[in-house]
């Protein structure tokens, strides 16, 4: 057992309570140490420390094997199931402590004996222990069996409770109950074809009966508290068109600055998009559906945009272990869903690209704030209260800034010419002007670099009335042909 007991400079020990970490003075109050063993081992384990004051200063224990045995004793006595963390001593400045060290367990949900399970589950929250709801109390059991949430069957539904037609748009391919099977979005019980929770929540058609919070909620706020909200809307689409919509509510918000170089423009935002655009899809992927008593929330301040997660960290995982890339996925069917759209990837490393991504726009990394239920991503942005330029510093000339506040997410993307020049002969399909740009027919693809240009009108459609048909033709416009000259 390695643990860190060095001491600073002031006398106090350098790391302090948190997530993996409390300190205890001794055993007069064991309820509120074995609440500590419990949410170590159903949390992400951590180690207890008897001898050491509220200030972190070692002050240690005056009998340390007795209090050694009792401490092993209260954890027989308190604790179901059965739980054996190794329990040691450490000499700390010439003074015994204990460390209880709990490895998160593969029995969880742990729990006080006397309280049962129905209310003495208790999890680590930052340096706290919380009571966990019935629904993380579910979600702990089916994690120490392997068992995910989005996998489990929807008996009551069938297979027509699924959008089939907007899948297979969002994928830009046919979808048959095969590739619905594949998918996991389906599965087969007592004969007949039943959706899985992953299908509902990706496009079933009656999903918020099932989950009445799966869907996403966003406000602007004046100033840099959630007080005074001027605009706000409800998105309640399938949940792989979400981010669009948050993003371009995102956006409507923020300032957009044009900037000229000797030859192109190149639109540059007053909020890191992709960033969050990244993060607001792990929100969606990974948000905890089951028992969740709140939707998404994205709220956009002077300072500051945070987004709420249902749910929280998965059992096992701290926050640096997000930030250094290790990957733990509570849905993996809507992951793997959202990854063939070419929404996100399944490994692990988004987030590390998102803090690389704002440390290169010179904006703080993200702050991850564990909450009770949910988990807080805060962004630190440039200030945009009205008074206040929204690109502070910036000079005309050669490389001239324009300023302007819009309404309508217009981000033509990076294969806008290449796009725009492949319709200049012919209207084509999405899949052919795509193809041009090297790019596969995954919906996620089309939403970044198509439907953008048909928003700036570069582009329309040959059948607007039926978005979806199969047939659809994408043409380029007069406004079209005016941005490739002006970007040749």
């Amino acid at each position: 057992m390695a643990v860190d007991l060095s001491v600073g400079a002031g006398g106090s020990l350098v790391v302090p309570e948190g997530k993996t970490r409390e300190y205890k003075l001794d055993l007069s109050s064991p309820e509120k140490v074995m609440r500590a063993v419990v949410a170590f081992a159903n949390s992400a384990g951590g180690q207890v420390v008897i001898g050491v004051d509220d200030n972190r200063r070692v002050v240690g224990v005056a009998d340390p094997l007795t209090e050694e045995a009792r401490l092993a004793n209260l954890i027989a006595d308190w604790v179901e199931p059965r739980l054996v963390p190794a329990i040691e001593l450490a000499t700390v400045d010439g003074k015994t402590v204990i460390v209880a060290d709990v490895a998160l367990s593969g029995r969880r949900p742990h729990f006080i004996a006397k309280e049962g399970i129905e209310s003495g589950v208790y999890v680590r929250l930052g340096s706290s222990n919380r009571q966990a709801d019935p629904g993380l109390i579910a979600e702990l059991e089916r994690g120490a069996h392997g068992e995910f949430f989005d996998q489990m069957l929807v008996p009551r539904m069938t297979v027509d409770d699924l959008d089939q037609e907007a899948l297979a748009n969002m994928l830009g391919r046919p979808v048959d109950e095969s590739a619905l099977r594949t998918l996991s979005l389906v599965d087969v019980d007592q004969g007949r074809l039943v959706p899985t929770n992953g299908g509902v929540l990706l496009v079933g058609k009656f999903r918020e009966q099932v989950f009445p919070f799966a869907w996403a909620q966003c406000g602007r706020f004046r100033g840099d508290e959630r007080i005074d909200i001027f605009d706000q809307i409800e998105v309640h689409d399938h949940l792989p068109l979400v981010a669009d919509k948050v993003m371009a509510f995102l956006m409507k918000h923020a300032f957009k600055s044009a900037e000229f170089g000797q030859v192109r423009r190149r639109d540059v935002w007053s909020i890191p998009v992709a960033p969050l655009r990244e993060i607001v899809i792990n929100a969606l992927v990974h948000a905890r559906y089951a028992g969740s008593g709140s939707p998404i929330r994205v709220a956009f301040m002077d300072d500051r945009i945070e987004v709420d997660s249902p749910g929280g960290l998965l059992p096992g995982l701290t926050v640096d272990d997000i930030i250094n890339g290790v990957s733990e996925i509570r849905n993996p069917v809507l992951a793997r869903v959202f990854s063939e759209m070419s929404l996100m990837e399944q490994w692990g490393s988004g987030l590390r690209g998102v803090v690389q991504a704002l440390a290169d726009d010179g904006l703080p990394a993200p702050e991850f704030v564990e909450l009770p239920g949910r988990l807080r991503v805060v962004v630190h942005i440039k200030n945009h209260r009205p008074s206040i330029d929204a690109n502070p510093g910036t000079t005309r000339g050669a490389s001239e800034h324009v300023s302007e506040h819009v309404s309508e997410h217009v981000d033509v993307g990076t294969h806008a010419g290449i796009i725009l020049a492949a319709a200049d002969d012919v209207p084509m399909r999405r899949d052919e002007l795509l193809a041009q740009a090297g790019l596969t027919n995954a919906y996620g693809n089309y939403q970044r670099n198509i439907v953008p240009l048909v928003r700036a009108g570069y582009l329309v459609m040959t059948e607007p009335d039926r978005p979806r048909s199969t047939t659809q033709r994408y043409r380029l416009t007069d406004k079209g042909r005016d941005y490739l000259a002006k970007s040749s």
